[in-house]
């Protein structure tokens, strides 16, 4: 899928992404290995996605629970390895085995995980936790200048430099998840992956990390890939948009124009989600149904079993992308003009 965002200058996209696919082998049962010699299913988590990023803005992927935008994420920053497709990170090749990935590529590209609680060792001091990338891309010459770069993290995402001394259990949810950010900002990077960084976290206090995180990218020129099912955050902090389906891009376009001129059904119902706090009294058409098997998806368009506008193409032919005014979009019915 080619990418709507437009690049009228000579320097290529930070990121790019080229028909990236991560396929997973499950195991079967041994019995029905043995007896049965029933060939292990395979998992089509990520399946053909395309995209690009320009330096300074912040992509989006969103979709409901298991569409395959976390391993997405985890495969860009290289803690999966592809199954098929391209990463190119500032011109340069990522995740191709047979091409050497130089230790700059990963001190430029770091990631902030989803739960706090979780991403940080119980057992470190908070300066630990924020050094230790420092030290393993040896980017301090001594352990003067070590502290003094923890301090100016802790200050840079609103904590104190004496927070350095404590464990991660004397902060509250916020404040760790400002430790997170701090972790990933130590080695100068210019690109961040946040994994739905402010969905384990109380509202206000996502408004606080959010704020947060758009002050640093405008201070620091971060480019950011931001994964969230939430659509209200995608909708303050993004620029463009990709909207994930069982493993696949339906629709990408920049925030505007998607929030308010989507194109694709799904892409509609997923923002019928969203409290319409006008009360305008506008029909809604929320998401009905369950998510198919990815394991078994459907034949033709994934989306076809709970689209309210599928008809017999759909069953049979999967959609290629194209566009539909600023929109890519991969439907048949947008293709042909029977949505309005």
């Amino acid at each position: 899928m080619a990418n709507p965002i437009p690049n009228h200058s000579t320097v290529p996209p930070l990121l790019q992404v080229q028909e990236l696919s991560k396929y997973f082998v499950l195991s079967v049962p041994w019995l029905s290995g043995i007896f049965g010699r029933q060939s292990p299913p395979i998992l089509r988590a990520v399946d053909g996605v395309s995209f690009e990023i320009q330096r300074g803005q912040t992509f989006a992927l969103v979709g409901e629970s298991g569409c395959g935008k976390s391993t997405a994420a985890r495969v860009i920053v290289g803690l999966y390895h592809p199954t098929t497709g391209k990463i190119f990170f500032q011109g340069k090749s990522l995740g191709d085995p047979s091409v050497k990935s130089s230790p700059e590529s990963h001190t430029r590209m770091q990631m902030i995980f989803q739960d706090p609680y979780a991403s940080l060792d119980p057992r470190w001091r908070v300066q630990d936790i924020i050094a230790e990338p420092i030290r393993a891309f040896h980017l301090a010459k001594n352990r003067t200048e070590l502290r003094e770069r923890v301090s100016e993290l802790l200050l840079q995402v609103g904590l104190s430099p004496s927070d350095g001394e404590k464990y991660p259990h004397e902060f509250s949810g916020g404040q760790r998840q400002r430790i997170s950010i701090a972790r990933a900002l130590s080695s100068h990077p210019d690109f961040l992956v946040c994994d739905e960084p402010t969905s384990a976290l109380d509202v206000s206090v996502q408004a606080q990390i959010l704020n947060l995180m758009k002050e640093l990218q405008r201070r620091l020129g971060l480019t950011y890939l931001f994964i969230s099912h939430n659509l209200a955050v995608v909708n303050h902090i993004s620029d463009y948009v990709g909207v994930m389906y069982l493993g696949r891009l339906c629709e990408v376009a920049p925030k505007r124009i998607l929030f308010n001129q989507p194109q694709h059904p799904y892409t509609r119902l997923l923002l019928d989600t969203i409290p319409d706090l006008s009360i305008s009294g506008r029909r809604r058409q929320p998401v009905t149904g369950e998510v198919p098997n990815p394991i078994h998806p459907p034949s033709g368009c994934a989306f076809h079993p709970r689209c309210p506008s599928a008809y017999d193409r759909c069953r049979i032919e999967k959609p290629n992308p194209k566009f539909a005014k600023d929109n890519l979009v991969a439907c048949h019915a947008v293709e042909e003009g029977l949505l309005q």
